[in-house]
């Protein structure tokens, strides 16, 4: 018996067939469903217009400044979102990255927001931060402001919370990368007559760029997908008109689903471009190991 098992496992391995190959099939057809057709549908269908040639809808798109604006007034919204959450979550993170209670503590606090969701914290910010929110009564109790302060419906609205939602997404993200990193490395350049300042820059920096670089990636991705929002706390029909809202309204209010498919076209080749450009910036400026994680 075990001489015909072990000639049937060698003929598999000389027919080239792996059985736990098969266990790729389930992710595969997920990921096919989900995302591959659905993609496939849309390119499709954004190249198929109601009137016009194969490229009317992209034309439209950059010939109606109402609509092509809103890539800068998304990336205006999407990238300072991002270089304040993985700006501020690296000191943060790097400064507790010895310490496993405060992780463990902000860690818990830090899920509430994305647990809670875009449309909540909306919700909250609307009455903390509206004119006769807590925060305007706050500073008018207190005589540094005499009339109400506007932080909604408009652009501040919408970058803080995006910030909110956004921050501890970045955070855990950076403190995985940072606690992985050997802290032997740090102590040998120590013994060697490095500074904290320069442990952090020859040593740390170094190692963090690519998990920096995928971090600010996929936040810019979060951000820049803003919907619910710019909807709640913006202006969507002024200065909070992202990307996402203009494709919203081309579906469901003009119904208009090619022009629709086109402008979500646009929106991923625009996350595209900058991910290629923050994945090239990485690597000019570091070429390495991807990491010094703990052996």
């Amino acid at each position: 018996m075990r001489a015909v098992a072990k000639g049937g496992a060698l003929g598999m391995g000389t027919a080239g067939i792996d059985r736990t190959v098969l266990l790729v099939v389930p992710g595969a057809l997920f990921v096919i469903l989900l995302f591959v057709y659905p993609f496939l549908y849309g390119l499709f269908l954004s190249f198929a217009p109601k009137q016009g040639d194969l490229l009317a809808n992209y034309t439209k798109f950059f010939s109606t400044p109402y609509l092509s604006e809103t890539i800068a007034t998304t990336l205006w919204i999407a990238l300072p979102a991002t270089l304040i959450n993985v700006g501020v979550a690296l000191p943060i993170a790097f400064r507790l990255r010895r310490s496993t209670s405060m992780q463990r503590i902000l860690t818990g606090l830090l899920v509430v927001p994305i647990t809670l969701g875009t449309v909540l914290v909306a919700e909250g910010l609307l009455t903390y931060l509206g004119p006769q929110g807590w925060f305007s009564r706050i500073l008018m109790a207190a005589g540094i402001v005499e009339t109400p302060v506007h932080l909604t419906h408009n652009y501040w609205g919408v970058l803080l919370s995006l910030v909110i939602t956004g921050f501890p997404f970045a955070f855990l993200l950076i403190l995985s990368y940072i606690t992985g990193i050997d802290p032997v490395l740090a102590q040998a350049a120590a013994t060697l007559g490095a500074s904290p300042a320069q442990r952090f820059r020859h040593v740390f920096l170094p190692l963090l760029a690519p998990g920096l670089a995928i971090a600010f990636c996929l936040a810019f991705v979060q951000a820049f997908s803003v919907f619910p929002s710019a909807v709640l706390l913006g202006a969507p029909a002024g200065p909070t008109r992202v990307i996402s809202i203009a494709a919203y309204q081309a579906a469901f209010e003009d119904y208009d689903y090619s022009m629709a498919s086109a402008i979500a076209m646009i929106m991923g080749a625009v996350q595209l471009a900058i991910v290629v450009v923050v994945l090239a910036m990485r690597g000019v400026s570091y070429r390495g190991p991807a990491g010094g994680a703990k052996g």
